[in-house]
């Protein structure tokens, strides 16, 4: 199935975690330090899913099809 590996369900999951520590980091006064991390980490959920799948943990493209 299309996306259903462990490089996809990790990327996802760093990025929603990303997202969600930079939010809270500007909630109600804003914490620069903590935003910068959260936002670092969601950037990073992409090299980390490429790298993933090109180390065999993602779908492979001939069960796509």
């Amino acid at each position: 199935m299309h996306g259903s590996s462990p490089a996809a369900w990790t990327a996802v999951i760093m990025c929603l975690v990303g997202i969600t520590i930079g939010g809270v980091a500007l909630i109600p006064d804003p914490n620069w330090l903590l935003f910068i991390i959260g936002s670092v980490l969601a950037v990073a959920a992409g090299p980390v899913g490429w790298i993933m799948a090109a180390a065999g943990l993602g779908v492979d493209r001939a069960e796509q099809h």
